[in-house]
């Protein structure tokens, strides 16, 4: 071999090693084409959504403070107000009116002056009531006004006030006296003294405006599991309407069927032999029923989410923004979560998004358990949302932050990491086609999902909220129920109320509702409600007239007023339902969001019953209303404790007013959603079933697989996840952006 051979061989071979080492330094990546491309910017409201901001901690104690000078009037702190005393109850943002909020993010008018909406217990007046005043500007208020009156057309009376903690603390304390009248039989039914048992509240309290009566189910308690599923077959009914504490009293005492006057009729009863007792030993924490106590050492750790490259989401204060998507967050200490301003890829399609109410119906043949209506946010949805475990109720990867607010204290709460925020893998493709015909190709695009999250605990239930975005544009609600269910001593036939689930326990039948306010904002504020729904038409062929055939056609409706908008519980509802706007798109359908109900939620109430109107929120499964400043929620705090003269009744908001090319109104909003399952999804084309994704740029999670041109096909296939799309690095595939 010459030396001019060798050369050429050897200059073949240090580009075949440089080839193969630039191929196996860019295994893995994806196509450049898109690889660097930015995401969407979305973020550049600069602090235009702080209008709908949380109220801070310093905020909060500025109105103290101010309340404090300015009132003319003692106030206790409610932690340990009586009744009998002025107490400041809760301090929450003042949310501005909608067009003043409208006139600044879109009009360029100027700030609306930020402010809080104080509610205080007068107890120490000789017409005790419960005032709301509106306090500002913040952050150094100097007015305040009464809209107690603006708000629910009159005073509201004392007696609907929630009760406080420091309430419940006076009647354990007037419990635990009545049951030491009973040492005996507490020894022998339960082997207690009275002092290690749990107490629970049920609600509502009476049978009739002004009523304040109380039963008080009595539970073993273990520290460190639930009690819920512990009852001992004991019940109180407590007497506290009186503002004097000293005067309230135990009217009536319940125990296995039979209804004694006091715990000490009770006890005597025992000691004649009169009273049949059910012996419930106090049972050791390993063997509590449903307890949470792990029972075996955990197993293998399970799949994680993973961010290749952080979080594809950003947080500036109380505003998220993620692919096309920008949403200010927040949370009302009462009603739970609260969404405003929520647009996508730059227009604005939901003014607000918010929890209403929660509602749990219970049937037993116990007194507390077959009375019980609870209404969630009279005890505080917002409030109760506690800290979120990283990895369990919510990923390790997703942001926490922490919530902060002012109830039963002149002092501010902060709830750390109490709402989570992270993108979801929904391990199902949005979109995809496989070809073998014509062509061989493959298209796909990944379902990934913003999901805002808080987990309330309200007594027993753990309620879990989700607000879910997705990259098609649609929204999406849904709450999960978890914790304890509660339950009743098991007596009698007690299994007509529901099933046995322990030896002296039976899981009481219930139902929930949920209800969310959706303020829908679709291409403006002039929309109309549209339904399409599916129709058969007899007809001869075209082609041959000696056939008929059953062509489908699709029946399009206007809905012109409210009476028509509001869908009953148990009728049947359009097979699409869309808010349109007056404005077509580019093949000439209205512009228009579809809402799509997922709820087999039962009866809430008889229409008969005296407190029905104060859920009638729940006699629908949708209703549409036009939307007004004077009607903001469609409840009130004030409805649990005299659910027979509501203080509000959404059933008023319906009044059969037009709603085409109006101002669209939930209770302020467009749509009441009786749901534990909704979502909103944009129709393209008036109301499609699925919107698909639009075309053109670089979408995270969009590929296109070809089999032309492949090399080397016994080369095993593996996947990177170190890009946007995941990346093909064998090449038997070659993969390129959809543009």
């Amino acid at each position: 071999m010459n030396v001019k051979t060798a050369l050429i061989l050897l200059v073949l071979a240090l580009a075949t090693i440089f080839a193969l080492v630039c191929v196996l330094l860019t295994r893995g990546r994806a196509p450049s084409t898109c690889q660097y491309q930015p995401l969407e910017q979305e973020d550049t409201d600069d602090g235009q959504s702080l209008v709908f901001a949380d109220l801070t901690p310093e905020e909060m104690v500025q109105v103290v403070r101010y309340l404090q000078g300015n009132l003319g009037v003692q106030l206790v702190d409610a932690s340990r107000a009586k009744p009998s005393d002025n107490c400041i109850a809760s301090v929450d943002l003042q949310v501005p009116a909608k067009a003043e909020v409208l006139r600044f993010l879109d009009g360029g008018g100027a700030r609306p002056p930020r402010e809080a909406l104080a509610v205080l217990y007068f107890g120490n007046q000789p017409d005790p009531n419960v005032t709301e005043y509106v306090v500002g500007p913040l952050p150094m208020p100097t007015y305040h006004w009464d809209v107690t009156m603006q708000k629910y057309r009159g005073k509201v009376p004392y007696h609907r006030r929630p009760v406080t903690g420091k309430e419940y603390m006076d009647i354990n304390a007037l419990i635990q006296q009545e049951l030491r009248k009973a040492p005996r039989f507490l020894a022998t039914c339960c082997e207690s003294d009275g002092t290690d048992l749990a107490i629970l509240t049920t609600a509502p309290r009476g049978f009739k405006s002004g009523d304040r009566a109380t039963w008080f189910v009595l539970f073993h308690s273990v520290a460190g599991t639930g009690y819920y599923l512990l009852p001992v077959g004991l019940e109180v009914l407590v007497e506290h309407r009186d503002l004097r504490v000293s005067h309230w009293q135990l009217r009536q005492v319940f125990y296995n069927g039979r209804y004694f006057a006091s715990m000490g009729v009770l006890e005597e009863a025992f000691v004649a032999s009169l009273l049949e007792v059910v012996r419930i030993p106090k049972p050791q924490a390993e063997a509590v029923l449903g307890s949470m106590r792990p029972q075996r050492p955990p197993s293998s750790p399970g799949p994680l989410q993973y961010e290749p490259q952080g979080p594809r989401y950003s947080i500036r204060g109380n505003r998220v923004t993620f692919q096309g998507w920008s949403i200010a967050f927040g949370m009302n200490p009462n009603s739970g979560p609260r969404l405003f301003d929520i647009r996508y890829r730059g227009e604005r399609i939901v003014y607000e998004l918010s929890l209403q109410e929660a509602l749990a119906l219970y049937g037993s043949n116990c007194p507390g358990g077959m009375l019980t209506r609870y209404l969630d946010g009279s005890f505080g949805i917002g409030r109760f949302a506690y800290e979120l475990v990283r990895g369990l109720d919510c990923p390790y990867t997703a942001t926490y932050v922490d919530r902060h607010y002012l109830a039963e204290s002149e002092a501010p709460k902060t709830n750390q990491n109490s709402l989570c925020i992270f993108e979801h893998d929904a391990a199902l493709p949005l979109r995809r086609h496989f070809s073998d015909s014509q062509s061989l190709y493959y298209g796909g695009l990944r379902k990934n999902t913003l999901v805002i999250r808080a987990i309330s605990t309200l007594i027993n239930y753990d309620y879990i909220w989700d607000f879910m975005f997705h990259g098609s544009g649609a929204v999406e609600v849904r709450v999960h129920a978890t914790g304890y269910i509660s339950s009743s001593f098991l007596h009698g036939q007690g299994t007509d109320y529901g099933n046995r689930v322990g030896p002296h326990t039976l899981g009481t039948m219930h139902l929930h509702h949920i209800h969310y306010k959706v303020d829908l904002d679709v291409d403006g504020q002039l929309n109309s409600l549209e339904t399409q729904d599916m129709a058969y038409k007899i007809m001869k062929e075209p082609w041959s007239m000696q056939n008929t055939i059953e062509r489908l056609y699709l029946r399009r409706k206007r809905l012109e007023r409210e009476d028509e908008a509001a869908f009953l519980l148990n009728t049947p509802m359009p097979r699409y339902l869309s808010f349109a706007s007056p404005n077509p798109n580019k093949w000439g359908h209205p512009r228009s969001y579809r809402i799509q109900i997922n709820s087999f939620a039962g009866e809430h109430l008889p229409a008969s019953s005296p407190m029905e109107r104060s859920i009638s929120w729940g006699r629908y499964q949708l209703a549409v209303t036009r939307r007004k400043e004077e009607e903001p929620t469609s409840t009130s705090i004030y409805n649990q404790n005299d659910p027979w003269t509501p203080t509000v009744a959404f059933a008023d908001f319906i009044n059969n007013e037009t709603i085409t090319n109006e101002v669209s109104r939930d209770p302020p909003g467009g749509g009441e959603l009786n749901a534990v399952g909704t979502t909103l999804a944009p129709a393209p084309a008036r109301g499609f079933i699925h919107p698909v994704a639009k075309p053109g740029g670089c979408q995270a999670g969009k590929v296109l697989l070809s089999l032309t041109g492949c090399l080397a096909p016994l080369l095993p296939r593996t996947w990177s996840p170190g890009s946007l799309w995941g990346s093909c690095t064998s090449p038997m595939l070659k993969m390129s952006p959809i543009r």
